[in-house]
């Protein structure tokens, strides 16, 4: 199989921690991994083969401007790697809108596929993950292609996670059908047409509480609500665990009650821990595009290829192509 490309330069711990988990993924999973990046990083990345991109694109650079003008930058050459089959797929920690711009212009779409969407996997603990799509790639949508999210979703959900039949979810403010925004009520009816999915059931609104539980396993939305429900889930997650962690840390009672709750805790942290996922995938372009989280350390790296490798070995690109076909 092809090399998997990684750019280099993505991301908050660019090029050291990806470089790490480069290396990591290859001694690990036994995969093949060419780098993308700056003629320099020769010296530091050992018998890794590396593409030069003389260009990066920094994370609050603007997206669609950086991909049109920055043509020898590290996103577009890996994307250009994936189109012209020196790649088999492309995985970055970087500037998201740009990772997503260079793989919809240099890979192209899916035939059929009105906008591509990102499928973020929400951890639900003792379970499989939610999968939330859009999660940022698209913030004003039309209700045709949400109903290709859920078809998109679903399908991934099922070669991703193995769900036999996935429950796809209208994310609302109201369980009722008649609940929500003008997409929303338009969205509602072209999910529920009876050949709607050709995967999955769709089961109706659902609410920003049912992410993180088992009561759905793909949850619909545009760009923007979908982000900002990621980000706050995220946050939230974040506030928790650093007060859980001060708590245990503020008298002697509470640093013996760690010692005998932490082993049963990191688990539940493992699960929750973003570098555990590997990343986001963007459904519907015309090849496999993960998107790594801009904090990505070595060990986020190391599973965004094993996702990578996984959803590679269950053809998934060819699998959204009959989701929408």
């Amino acid at each position: 199989m092809l090399p998997i490309a990684i750019d280099a330069m993505g991301g908050d711990h660019a090029p050291d921690e990806i470089i790490a988990g480069a290396h990591a993924a290859v001694d690990e999973l036994g995969v093949e991994i060419v780098l993308v990046g700056r003629p320099e990083l020769r010296d530091k990345i050992g018998d890794l083969e590396l593409i030069e991109a003389s260009e990066v694109i920094a994370m609050d650079a603007d997206p669609a401007a950086s991909v049109r003008t920055m043509k020898d930058s590290s996103l577009v050459r890996a994307a250009e790697a994936v189109r012209d089959g020196r790649a088999s797929a492309m995985i970055s920690a970087g500037n998201t809108g740009a990772t997503m711009g260079s793989a919809l212009l240099r890979m192209g779409r899916i035939k059929g596929v009105k906008r591509p969407a990102i499928a973020t996997p929400i951890p639900v603990p003792g379970s499989t993950p939610t999968i939330l799509l859009d999660a940022g790639a698209n913030a004003e949508c039309q209700p045709e292609w949400l109903l290709q999210f859920a078809q998109m979703g679903a399908t991934f959900a099922a070669e991703r996670f193995g769900i036999s039949e996935p429950r796809v979810g209208l994310l609302s403010i109201g369980e009722e059908p008649g609940k929500g925004n003008s997409l929303v009520k338009q969205t509602y009816p072209l999910l529920d047409a009876a050949d709607a999915l050709k995967v999955g059931t769709f089961i109706g609104n659902v609410e920003g509480r049912d992410l993180m539980t088992d009561a759905v396993d793909v949850v619909v939305t545009d760009g923007f609500t979908g982000n900002v429900a990621l980000k706050t889930l995220e946050g939230g997650m974040r506030t928790l665990v650093g007060a859980l962690f001060e708590a245990f840390g503020s008298t002697e009672e509470a640093k013996a009650a760690a010692e005998v709750l932490m082993p049963q805790l990191l688990p539940l942290y493992s699960q929750v821990d973003p570098d555990s996922t590997g990343g986001a995938m963007l459904l519907g372009v015309d090849g496999i595009c993960m998107i790594s989280h801009g904090s990505s350390s070595s060990t986020a790296i190391v599973n965004a290829v094993r996702v990578t490798r996984e959803l590679q070995d269950v053809d998934i690109v060819e699998r959204l192509r009959s989701a929408v076909g």
